[in-house]
C-alpha cells in the first residue's frame, strides 16, 4: 500500500514532466518516480531516437540542432497527449517556448536543479552528450546554466538535486509536487 504522499500524487490527472541540465537526474529519478506512480515512464531523448531511427548525436551531426529539437517537439507533444505517465525530457526541450507551453499546459513540470559540481561529476566521460563534445563540459555547462536556468525556472516545482541516495531524491521530488499540487487544489476552489 503506498503512503499517502504517493497515492496523492498517484492521482495527478497531469504527466509529469522532469526538466533540467543533462545529468540532474531526469531519466534515474523518471524511472524510480514512474514505479512509485504506477505510471509508464518515457524518456524524450530515447523517444526521438526510435522515432528518428538514429540516436541523438548522429541527429545533431547529421542535421544540426533545429532538426532535433522540431522532431523532439512532435514527440513530446504525443506522449503528453495520452495518459499521464512520467516523463524525462531532454535538457534543451523546456527551453524551446513551442515545446514548453505545451509541457506547461499539459503536464506539471519539475525542475530539478543541480550544481555546476555535481552535473560535471555525473557527466564525466560520457560521449552520449554532443553539446559537451565541442569544449571543455565544465566550461559548457556553465554557460548552459546561465542560459537555461532563468527559463527552467518556470516550472512550477523546483527540487534541488544531490550528491544523495535516489530513493531520498524521489521521495522530495514527491514531497515537493504533493505539496504544489495541494496549494493549487486549494487556490482552484
Amino acid at each position: 500500500m503506498p503512503d499517502p504522499v504517493t497515492a496523492r500524487v498517484a492521482a495527478i490527472p497531469r504527466t509529469i514532466a522532469l526538466v533540467g541540465l543533462m545529468g540532474c537526474g531526469k531519466s534515474h529519478i523518471g524511472r524510480r518516480l514512474a514505479a512509485a506512480l504506477g505510471r509508464v515512464f518515457y524518456d524524450s531523448d530515447t523517444e526521438v531516437e526510435a522515432a528518428a531511427g538514429r540516436s541523438v548525436r548522429e541527429i545533431f551531426a547529421d542535421l544540426g540542432e533545429p532538426a532535433f529539437r522540431d522532431g523532439e517537439r512532435k514527440v513530446i507533444a504525443r506522449l503528453i497527449d495520452g495518459a499521464p505517465v512520467v516523463l524525462a525530457t531532454g535538457g534543451g526541450a523546456f527551453i524551446d517556448p513551442l515545446t514548453r507551453a505545451a509541457l506547461r499546459e499539459r503536464a506539471l513540470c519539475v525542475w530539478l536543479r543541480a550544481d555546476l559540481d555535481l552535473l560535471v561529476f555525473r557527466t564525466a566521460g560520457r560521449t552520449t552528450r554532443p553539446l559537451l563534445l565541442t569544449g571543455d563540459p565544465r566550461t559548457i555547462l556553465g554557460e548552459l546554466m546561465e542560459k537555461r536556468y532563468p527559463v527552467y525556472a518556470e516550472a512550477p516545482v523546483v527540487v534541488d538535486t544531490r550528491n544523495e541516495p535516489s530513493e531520498i531524491t524521489t521521495e522530495r521530488v514527491l514531497e515537493a509536487i504533493d505539496a504544489h499540487w495541494q496549494t493549487q487544489t486549494r487556490q482552484d476552489r
